[in-house]
């Protein structure tokens, strides 16, 4: 069960020096045009080195290169402010975080006035936190593979649909934002190195109607081909109830590993099921940490006639992209 306590700083169950935790808001503007924007804000903490990490970005388009999005932004030594407070702070970087009601209400803001850049929302709750570490509330929490959904970095680890309110504004452009996404917070010892997969991602239909889940993959089709999914973890939010899933699969298509299509089915563990199928509309190579890609993309998601968003991120580590293309070019 995740706590109020749980939106602070942990103290470490490892002496071993990479411990983090992370704060991500994902959401979206301008949706429902022809030119909707993927935002993502990002808080890497590495409280035993004394730095955190943080990545802003803005994309409307397909890219495979970050500078080529609409904004990119990345710092891998920032000075954890002190006395640390995961519910109040400040970076260098221009990003703000004040969490006033701990697992329910974050004001969030950034500023780049050299980009003309200025970020404000309010990231409101629409349910409890979902502990994928908790047998009570997600039915495969007790087979957990730990070589699965990178392992020990989600020792603790929880996700979380909410409201997200504000506005941005850049070079002189500024376009509301409100929309229904998910934010996420997890704590553990996080490796420079992935050598595991994760596709990370949900599909928002309303506030009262949304999935998240999290599914393990394979790279063996090469980066342009097909590749089954398998979820470890996830949930569905139907008019305030929250249902962890017992099982989901699926298939995404890909073009240079970024998602392009997706099919996913979901069921609980008395058999309901649920079917969704998602479209990408944009493209992103989000960089969390050095050491890896988040194969990032805002979708536009069908369920049952409905029509909703959604981001899905499928990481790799830079050693397993670097053997696949290595097979790709050489035939070996």
């Amino acid at each position: 069960m995740i706590r109020p306590e749980d939106a602070q700083f942990h103290q470490p169950t490892s002496d071993d020096p990479l411990w983090a935790e992370t704060n991500y808001f994902g959401l979206y503007a301008g949706q429902d045009t022809d030119r909707p924007m993927n935002i993502g804000i990002y808080a890497l903490f590495r409280e035993p080195l004394g730095v955190v990490g943080s990545t802003v970005s803005v994309n409307s388009r397909r890219v495979t290169v970050p500078w080529v999005a609409d904004y990119w932004d990345a710092w891998e030594h920032l000075v954890v402010p002190q006395p640390s407070n995961l519910l109040d702070y400040e970076l260098a970087n221009g990003l703000k975080v004040v969490c006033s009601d701990p697992n329910k209400v974050w004001d969030v803001a950034y500023t780049d006035p050299a980009a003309d850049l200025e970020i404000r929302f309010r990231c409101t709750a629409l349910m409890e936190p979902y502990d994928i570490n908790d047998p009570a509330m997600d039915p495969l929490a007790a087979d957990r593979d730990m070589s699965k959904t990178w392992g020990h970095a989600y020792a603790g680890h929880f996700d979380m649909t909410c409201r997200f309110e504000g506005e941005i504004r850049l070079r002189g452009v500024t376009t509301p934002i409100d929309c229904v996404s998910t934010m996420d917070h997890s704590w553990g010892v996080r490796a420079e190195r992935q050598t595991s997969r994760l596709s990370w991602m949900h599909a928002h239909f309303s506030p009262d109607f949304a999935v998240h889940g999290l599914f393990d993959f394979t790279t063996e089709n090469g980066p342009d081909a097909p590749s089954p999914i398998q979820m470890t973890h996830g949930y569905v939010l139907d008019h305030g109830e929250v249902i962890g899933l017992a099982s989901g699969k699926g298939v995404t298509e890909r073009r240079g590993f970024y998602p392009e299509k997706i099919q996913i089915e979901v069921a609980d563990k008395s058999g309901r099921i649920w079917e969704f199928s998602g479209t990408a509309l944009t493209a992103f190579p989000w960089q969390s940490q050095p050491g890896v890609v988040g194969h990032n993309c805002l979708l536009r998601w069908t369920h049952d006639g409905q029509t909703g968003y959604g981001e899905c991120m499928d990481f790799i580590g830079m050693g397993e992209l670097g053997d696949v293309y290595h097979r790709l070019h050489t035939g070996s």
